[in-house]
């Protein structure tokens, strides 16, 4: 598969071919960014069927996946629970130490992560990181932090694109798409 035209960098690539943690936010990169409150309190975020199995799949290729959020939400633990990620900080204001710490634990350099974020506590990580993301609803002061910006927007598919360009840039896409060619997913 030929990659996108953004990530036709050399340097990107060489970059992304490094990634072993892919850490993001949530709101605003795994959903719309929109807050739906319902009468009673509850709170409702929608999340994409494409970027769950990005996530699946990179995970397979062993790239360890981390959600760094703001807002501590009862959906984000479940969809993260669903996903099998073990890597999940809500509430978190400042999330470039997080990203540090989870890097230590993980005997990995910042050069080896790949971050995605939207707005200004991510623009640290996303300064930081091997590789910063962000995505096209993020204000350009942000967007012009980073590295790559997605073609798809957060919520719609942005993580999915993340995370087929990882498994292409590390040569796992070939064997990914003969597993599902082949009924062996």
């Amino acid at each position: 598969m030929t990659l996108d035209a953004p990530l036709m960098d050399p340097q990107l690539v060489d970059r992304l071919r490094h990634v072993r943690l892919l850490a993001m936010d949530v709101d605003g990169v795994l959903t719309d960014g929109r807050l739906y409150f319902q009468s009673d309190g509850g709170e409702v975020k929608a999340f994409h069927t494409l970027d769950g199995h990005g996530i699946k799949l990179v995970q397979r290729a062993g790239i360890q996946v981390a959600l760094i959020t703001g807002r501590d939400s009862p959906m984000v633990s479940r969809r993260a629970a669903a996903l099998g990620i073990q890597h999940l900080h809500q509430g978190i204001e400042h999330k470039l130490p997080v990203l540090r710490q989870l890097c230590q634990r993980l005997g990995l350099t910042l050069a080896q992560t790949a971050y995605c974020g939207d707005d200004m506590p991510d623009v640290a990580a996303i300064r930081q990181a091997g590789v910063g993301i962000s995505v096209p609803g993020a204000p350009s002061y942000i967007r012009q932090q980073a590295d790559w910006v997605t073609a798809r927007e957060g919520g719609f598919g942005a993580v999915r694109e993340i995370c087929d360009t990882l498994l292409q840039t590390q040569g796992h896409w070939d064997a990914v798409l003969d597993t599902y060619l082949h009924g062996q997913a």
